[in-house]
């Protein structure tokens, strides 16, 4: 009915144009760059000719114009976690830049104004006050971003498909091929479109036309998106709505980027009740296990009903080793599987009446363990992560250089027992011993993951063989999708056809020609003429690095990294460590290598925070930065570390009479200064223009009626610094303060001023240094606290994690008990304290090194207590990192980029609890960011 033709125009004179109308650095021809961008969570590996970013709307405007003058295929990604191969292209690769990360809060949160950058789970934080979210909620909410979302009608697992893009979508800004630009939020925009594009709408109208001409094919429309269904074009939009215009912006949603380009998306928003509970309940029986979700689908209130079997159940408790019910460590039979069961209401004596009889079904069904509901959101939240987490534990417990696939189908509720039964049967008879089965089950949404080496061709054929048995007994036998929510991509595109038949395949060939004629927007996702695309361009994972291994570069860890947008993520520093590994070992793609050397020192290793923060996001806890601090090459002096860490104080004193000097001269002018001397040799900091006032002397308050002591450790940044740029009072100054109002003594170490975490010596590799510092400190701690007896107060976030983790390496005295400063106060001194001086609106940065002491909570509990208006960053690292945002200032430029952006107009005051962030902050928002010791002062008595 519809065809459409590529013929790839040159490109060399299309780069050429692009230079014309785009800043060049947002250009990337290196093809190094081009290998590490063009990665996404699929398992196809694709590099692209070009990759452009474009940073607004007028950018990508211009982007496509230029590629449809000169006949150029453009692919856009958002986050990349897209598993279908949708993300991947072989010629221009166009990435969002910030000015797409905007989110807009109408009528009173019952709907949300987003542009396609903004991560799902921000735009969920953004509705959390008003009890509402976006009814979308992938497994990877809290990385995927909304183009991608609505690009692939992604939905999850509380979403089913009434909550769906396609059905949650209000309106929509989009670009279509010829650079029209249709908002359907706009009248008049609507108005021009139907008088510009009047024959396109009629075209339109005439495939709805088709279809209600033929009865049969709408009733089997309608049956299949009973169904989650991203499989092919939402042909339902041309029997769901009569007017063209609605046909058209709900032909976009899953459309994965091949009609149009979605800039900003309206969402009607969904309730977020507030009372919830969950559960994992274990049979032993499979057939049991289905049985019981299809009636709790019928006769019960859930909200989520999460399926594993027994390959999943064991892979998870292999890798999660404490914290979850007993059957996940026990010795199960093959014939079994679990479910996770959460409920929803709007208030708790309801939720209890839902528990209840939601206990009673499953026990009906032979429920062999159960964990009982919980409503603890410490447990719930646990236990949704590990089930988030699935793909990629399960992925990284494969076998060494195999590639990750994972399918992703729906059958009908009614027969989901007998659709596992067949999946499993399926799966042993192609020798996929290791498939496991999982999903969404109240949807008859199933993920199974298959681990195989195609790095031969018998292995090829085989994958071939199973994939076109899957097509025929889902797509037919069935009568379900082949894709329920991961989209077409490439994996799917050759089996459009058989799932959907000649005619609706006929109508999607045509929905393409008539969007796309020139074809330019993403080829061969969804609509292909190449039957074996699914088996091309697999991506091959070499073994590179014992760290590194286990990643299947789903790309969970991005959103965590302050380098991301400046140089690599940790997925793409993964990938390019695992490519240059393989090419010094083969001799292979000798450009590539070199290209790779070329740039990794820099990209790779250089502006790598080495915070650990991927390692947080990642489910199997992938630490990118400990490789890059083994691949760094130290420039070791050991002389002058050993100097410097038993000389602390006297180098503090420097650094001090250094800081009063900087100030003499004026910020600005030493900024200036400073970044001269920078330019010359690297080694010389540079210093911010809020560059903080040297502290004074501390003055140790008496408390002659204390009840209880606590052995104050002072960290020497803030020894150094004063709380804030204007005058010389220390976070000593205010810690001391609130111990008095709280009735404790500070007890100080013995030559406290002396000492240093070791963090410093650590960082650069100086291991005696550290190991003679963090001695010098367990010795003084264990005195000052009478071996244990009285606790320690950290009083700077990174000093605490590295004390706590010197603690765990058994280089600490187990006896000593360390408290970060977060935690203390709320455990300790809040509760003495009476909160009269409120800021009015507060700004919170939460530290890495908060996160991963799990001191997040406390922190945020405490400003909580400060302030009736709190926000939050929403940055995971600012990427200071110790002295590198002295060192290398655009890592944390980069990682606070959109920190102004992030604070509300009203908000004058920030606050956090590490001294060095607290700079980075103060210089890139215009507020001042304070410890969270000098606001709890200011606010309490």
């Amino acid at each position: 009915m519809g065809d459409v033709k590529i013929n790839r125009g040159d490109y060399s004179l299309f780069e050429s144009a692009l230079k014309k109308v785009l800043p060049e650095k947002q250009i990337y021809t290196e093809l190094a760059v081009r290998f590490a961008y063009g990665t996404d969570a699929s398992c196809y590996r694709y590099i692209p000719k070009i990759v452009v970013r474009a940073q607004n709307e007028s950018e990508v405007l211009s982007i496509i114009k230029t590629a449809y003058d000169h006949q150029i295929p453009v692919t856009f990604r958002a986050s990349g976690t897209s598993l279908s191969g949708q993300t991947s292209s072989d010629s221009v690769l166009i990435l969002l830049g910030d000015d797409f990360v905007d989110t807009k809060i109408l009528e009173n949160g019952a709907k949300v104004k987003l542009r396609p950058m903004v991560i799902g789970s921000n735009a969920n934080l953004a509705l959390k006050p008003f009890g509402r979210k976006i009814g979308p909620d992938p497994a990877t909410i809290n990385t995927a971003r909304i183009g991608g979302i609505a690009s692939n009608n992604s939905s999850g697992m509380c979403c089913g498909t009434k909550d769906n893009s396609y059905h949650t979508m209000d309106t929509m800004r989009l670009i279509l091929a010829d650079g029209t630009i249709l908002d359907t939020s706009d009248d008049q925009s609507i108005a021009n479109f139907r008088q510009s594009h009047a024959s396109f709408l009629e075209s339109i109208q005439n495939l709805a036309q088709v279809i209600r001409d033929n009865p049969e094919l709408e009733t089997k429309i309608r049956h299949k998106y009973r169904l989650k269904n991203t499989t092919g074009y939402g042909i339902n939009a041309l029997v769901d709505f009569t007017d063209p215009i609605d046909m058209l912006a709900h032909l976009i949603i899953g459309a994965e980027g091949t009609l149009a380009f979605i800039s900003e998306i309206t969402y009607k928003t969904v309730m977020d009740h507030p009372h919830k509970a969950s559960a994992l309940i274990y049979f032993d029986d499979l057939d049991n296990c289905c049985n019981a979700v299809t009636s709790l689908r019928q006769r019960a209130t859930v909200d989520s009903v999460e399926l594993l079997d027994a390959l999943s159940i064991r892979c998870v408790g292999a890798h999660i080793t404490q914290n979850l019910p007993n059957f996940f460590y026990a010795d199960i039979p093959d014939d079994s599987g679990c479910l996770l069961i959460e409920t929803k209401a709007e208030n708790d004596l309801l939720l209890d009446q839902q528990i209840e009889f939601i206990n009673n079904l499953v026990k009906e069904h032979h429920a062999t363990e159960h964990s009982s509901f919980s409503k603890d959101t410490v447990v719930t939240d646990f236990y949704w992560s590990v089930r988030k987490g699935l793909l990629p534990i399960i992925g990284g417990s494969r076998p060494q250089g195999s590639n990750v696939i994972t399918e992703d189908v729906a059958v009908p509720i009614e027969r989901l027992a007998e659709g596992v039964r067949v999946l499993t049967d399926l799966l042993k008879k192609h020798n996929y011993e290791e498939g496991m089965i999982m999903g969404h089950a109240l949807e008859g949404n199933l993920h199974f993951i298959l681990t195989p080496k195609l790095d031969n061709e018998e292995e090829v054929k085989k994958y071939d063989l199973f994939m076109d048995e899957l097509a025929k007994i889902v797509a037919i036998d069935f009568n379900g999708s082949l894709k329920a929510e991961h989209g077409t991509g490439r994996n799917i595109a050759p089996f459009v056809k058989v799932e959907w038949g000649e005619d609706a395949y006929g109508i999607m060939r045509a929905i393409k020609s008539i969007f796309d004629p020139k074809g330019i927007f993403n080829p061969d996702v969804i609509i292909t003429d190449d039957p074996t695309l699914h088996l091309k361009n697999l991506k091959a994972m070499p073994e590179a690095d014992a760290i590194i291994d286990q990643c299947i570069e789903c790309g969970l860890c991005e959103p965590a990294c302050p380098s991301d947008g400046l140089s690599l993520t940790p997925r793409q520093r993964i990938v390019l460590w695992r490519q240059h590994q393989e090419l010094v070992r083969t001799g292979e793609n000798p450009e590539l290598l070199a290209s790779i050397q070329r740039v990794y020192p820099y990209m790779g290793i250089e502006t790598c925070a080495t915070t650990g923060m991927c390692a947080t996001r990642c489910p199997i806890g992938i630490n990118t930065g400990e490789m890059m601090k083994a691949l760094k090459v130290a420039n070791r002096q050991p002389d002058i570390a050993n100097f410097a860490q038993s000389h602390i104080n006297g180098l503090s004193k420097v650094a001090r009479g250094m800081i009063n000097v900087s100030h003499a001269i004026g910020s600005q002018n030493s900024a200036k200064i400073s970044q001269k001397m920078h330019s010359i040799f690297k080694g010389i900091p540079i210093l911010p223009a809020s560059l903080p006032k040297s502290v004074k002397p501390i003055t140790q308050l008496m408390n002659d009626d204390a009840k209880q002591s606590v052995v104050y450790f002072v960290s020497c940044v803030n020894r150094t610094f004063a709380e804030g740029t204007t005058d010389h009072v220390s976070v000593a100054d205010h810690t001391l303060s609130l111990f008095k109002k709280s009735g404790f003594k500070a007890i100080f170490p013995e030559n406290y001023t002396s000492l240093c975490c070791g963090q410093p010596f650590e960082s650069t590799k100086e291991l005696l240094a550290n190991e003679k510092s963090v001695n010098r400190v367990n010795d003084a701690l264990l005195k000052a606290s009478k071996n244990g007896e009285y606790p320690v107060y950290i009083d700077n976030a990174p000093c605490a994690l590295k004390l706590f983790e010197a603690q765990d390496q058994g280089l600490l005295d187990s006896r000593i008990k360390l408290y970060d400063a977060a935690t203390f106060l709320v455990e300790k001194v809040l509760p003495e304290l009476t909160i009269v001086n409120k800021r009015e609106h507060l700004s919170l940065h939460i530290p890495c090194s908060a996160t991963k002491m799990k001191a997040a909570p406390a922190l945020t509990k405490l400003a909580e207590a400060c302030t009736d208006d709190l926000s939050f960053t929403n940055i995971a690292c600012c990427g200071y990192a110790g002295n590198k945002g002295m060192l290398l200032p655009e890592l944390n430029a980069n990682g606070l980029r959109l920190l102004k952006k992030n604070i509300p107009e009203s908000c004058d005051h920030g606050v956090s609890m590490s001294r060095t962030c607290q700079i980075g902050l103060t210089e890139h928002s215009g507020i001042e960011y304070q410890s969270i010791e000098a606001l709890l002062n200011h606010c309490s008595q």
